[in-house]
């Protein structure tokens, strides 16, 4: 199809929060699933609750699909960082937008969970702009958000959603 890949996935890293970005269109979750096939390393996901009943819902949980409940309240970012300390491996795909439409400001749950759970980051681009999909070093955060936040804004440079006009 004439993509490339950047970057592999990182060695040894057996528990992690990783963030999938641009979330622009319905067709990265094919290709999240297809990446993930090829890098050969097994990631789960959070999605609204509502892609979970019938007629599709055993599918996304085949697929590794957990369902979440998005109203406000509750302590999520708490209760997603504890099932890292009950796993020996566990990888978390999110989408920081929370949408794929454009945003102007992230969500942060991703960040505090890998804070709350001592584990990395590592980021994935899907950059259809120029057909590459990037894959980053684990970023351990620091509790410095911004100096953090500042590292993944730049991975992320000049990347292209699939609908480039909501990246």
């Amino acid at each position: 199809m004439g993509w490339k890949f950047e970057g592999s996935w990182p060695k040894g890293v057996k528990k992690s929060v990783v963030i999938v970005v641009p979330h622009t269109s319905w067709h990265d979750f094919y290709l999240g699933l297809l990446v993930r096939r090829i890098l050969g390393v097994d990631i789960k996901y959070l999605a609204k609750k509502e892609l979970f009943k019938p007629p599709f819902g055993w599918y996304f949980r085949w697929m590794g699909g957990t369902p979440l409940d998005r109203t406000p309240g509750q302590k999520k970012v708490e209760a997603i960082a504890n099932i890292f300390k009950g796993k020996d491996e566990f990888r978390l795909a999110m989408s920081p937008e929370g949408t794929r439409k454009k945003v102007k400001d992230w969500k942060t749950g991703f960040y505090y969970i890998s804070l709350l759970a001592d584990v990395p980051i590592v980021m994935i681009a899907f950059d259809f702009g120029n057909k590459k999909v990037k894959v980053s070093p684990p970023l351990y955060t620091t509790g410095d958000k911004d100096t953090d936040f500042q590292k993944i804004r730049e991975f992320y440079k000049d990347v292209t959603g699939k609908v480039p006009h909501y990246t």
